[in-house]
């Protein structure tokens, strides 16, 4: 799947946004991707998943042993990437601030993980997710996402593979140009707080 093709998938689901919006890190930016609408239908996930599937090396996927996703916005995609590799997914979810795994999901001593985002920016909601799988035992060994809006500057610490990467302008709210400082911010993610 092409970059364009990609994009087109965002468009035709009325998941590429424009305008002034507070993203999970607290930076902003004028341009949205709001996976959970590209994702709301099932078909466009799975080709999707099936597209980002062919960019892990198979060396690391004969490694693989489950998915797991920060929620809320990776898990549909995590799901996603379960199935197309065959593998059980889990998310970790993070009620009193800090990610863990809930629900009765575990994972064994060294159980080999892919860690899947739907958007990554700069890296910190899954370098915090890596670090609960760690803390509950399994080792990611590389992670994946829809959308890698740093544009390969995050560094999850782990080998990283998006489908597709973008040069999306983030500001802090400190410094915004004019013409998105004259826009209301609106806070699409998943996180309460910036």
């Amino acid at each position: 799947m092409t970059d364009e093709e990609v994009l087109a998938e965002f468009r035709e689901a009325e998941a590429l946004l424009e305008g002034h919006f507070i993203l999970s890190s607290g930076l902003r930016s004028p341009r949205y991707l709001q996976c959970a609408r590209v994702l709301m239908n099932p078909a466009r996930g799975e080709r999707l998943a099936q597209a980002l599937a062919l960019k892990i090396p198979d060396k690391i996927k004969i490694q693989l042993e489950a998915v797991v996703s920060p929620a809320m916005g990776g898990v549909i995609a995590g799901h996603e990437m379960g199935r197309v590799l065959g593998l059980d997914a889990m998310f970790v979810e993070r009620p009193d601030g800090v990610f863990g795994l809930r629900r009765g999901f575990r994972l064994n001593p060294g159980q080999k993980v892919l860690l899947m985002e739907d958007v990554v920016t700069t890296g910190l909601s899954s370098r915090e997710a890596i670090k609960a799988v760690a803390e509950a035992g399994g080792e990611v060994i590389a992670a994946a996402s829809l959308i890698d809006r740093s544009n390969g500057t995050a560094d999850l610490g782990v080998p990283f593979f998006p489908l597709i990467r973008l040069e999306v302008p983030t500001y802090a709210p400190d410094a915004l140009p004019p013409e998105l400082a004259a826009i209301p911010a609106v806070k699409p993610g998943s996180r309460a707080k910036p």
